[in-house]
């Protein structure tokens, strides 16, 4: 158990959901007007939700992307939220979306400083070069996640398929970090 607690944030959830079934996105837009659709841009439709705050990408092919969600729960919420809407703007939606969560980004500070030179050194599967980011590259294993590394003690940990992966991979990085003396409090 570290000495001091990690105190850790969910920033981001990704979720893709698959309808498997083809939307019109022209449709959509005559429902909501609100919607931003430029096919001549991009070939998704944004649908922004205010509760939760998330914005979904729609494609005529039935995928969803959902970004922005600071939770799993939240993240399924939205995804339900903007399918429930389309049905209320007259889409017709047959079946249940098989959704997906694709990537979990969090932000943690360990309370310390890190010494990132050492770090480099002794983790390994890193990738440490200051004179272009300031901050360590570590990838672990199990689970497997990337975490940024700064000598201010804070990380960004990215790649998780589910919350939990982000509690456990801090809390091993951390235990790691002080078993090996490259994580100093004041």
């Amino acid at each position: 158990m570290p000495q001091v607690k990690a105190v850790i944030n969910i920033e981001n959830v990704v979720a893709s959901a698959t309808l498997n079934q083809k939307v019109d996105l022209n449709a959509v837009v005559k429902g909501y007007p609100g919607v931003e659709y430029r096919p001549e841009q991009f070939p998704g439709l944004v649908f922004r939700l205010k509760s939760p705050k998330t914005a979904t990408l729609i494609f005529n092919s039935g995928k969803m992307v959902c970004t922005g969600a600071k939770s799993e729960k939240e993240a399924r919420r939205a995804v339900m939220k903007v399918i429930k809407e389309l049905k209320k703007g007259g889409i017709i939606i047959i079946s249940k979306p098989d959704l997906k969560i694709q990537n979990i980004v969090a932000s943690a500070s360990l309370g310390g400083m890190i010494d990132l030179e050492k770090a480099a050194f002794t983790l390994g599967k890193t990738m440490y070069e200051p004179e272009q980011f300031p901050g360590l590259i570590y990838r672990m294993d199990e689970p497997k996640v990337v975490i940024l590394l700064f000598a201010s003690g804070k990380l960004v940990c990215t790649g998780a398929k589910k919350e939990q992966d982000v509690y456990t991979a801090v809390q091993k990085l951390h235990v790691l970090l002080e078993e090996k003396s490259l994580i100093f409090y004041d």
